[in-house]
């Protein structure tokens, strides 16, 4: 799930758990994306950037910069 409170969070459907936070942008996230095979996960903020994240360990990989703006939407390209 992605939310205003600056992070984005992982959860077991089975029982409710919070699995990862992902904590690091500096405003609302609008938008969180698992890669095809569960390794990453990509996030999309108001601070302007993208997130790329473990999706096993939730830390932060690298954050993509450019956008002068919001970034609203990630995704992944199919492998």
């Amino acid at each position: 799930t992605a939310s205003d409170d600056k992070s984005a969070r992982v959860w077991d459907v089975e029982s409710g758990d919070k699995v990862l936070c992902l904590g690091g942008h500096t405003s609302h996230v609008w938008s969180a994306s698992f890669s095809s095979g569960d390794q990453l996960i990509a996030t999309a903020s108001s601070d302007n950037t993208v997130g790329l994240w473990s999706a096993q360990t939730g830390d932060e990989l690298r954050t993509l910069e450019g956008h002068k703006s919001d970034v609203f939407s990630v995704c992944f390209s199919p492998e």
